[in-house]
């Protein structure tokens, strides 16, 4: 019961804990993978606008995959990203469907242009 009140106030607290776990990884890497993996969070949460916890957990996880096979493999930073990480890390977000926040304001949008002019048609 409780925790039904508390996931309502702040969230599945699944979600929070495989953050936690991922975040834990992330942590866990050497250089310059566990580096490479906080940039490109960063980047994810400025860039993907991603509101859907399920989709974001499971995109971070996914990069900490990635990472940590490069760790395991010897695998430089470079042949992964090549020579545009911005590129790489936007083809990286864009393969995760789910919620954004720019679909929130597009709909606010339309919405307010419909309602400004609904009354001002001849």
């Amino acid at each position: 019961m409780v925790a039904k009140w508390i996931e309502t106030l702040t969230g599945p607290l699944e979600q929070k804990k495989q953050y936690r776990q991922y975040k834990a990884r992330v942590e866990a890497l050497p250089e310059p993978y566990a580096a490479t993996a906080k940039a490109l969070e960063r980047y994810f949460m400025y860039y993907a606008g991603i509101t859907d916890g399920d989709t974001l957990v499971t995109m971070l996880g996914d990069s900490a995959d990635l990472w940590e096979r490069a760790a395991v493999d010897g695998t430089p930073v470079g042949a992964i990203v090549g020579d545009d990480p911005v590129e790489f890390a936007e083809a990286f977000a864009q393969a995760y469907g789910g919620a954004h926040w720019i679909d929130k304001e597009r709909a606010r949008l339309v919405k307010a242009i419909e309602d400004a002019t609904q009354g001002k048609r001849e």
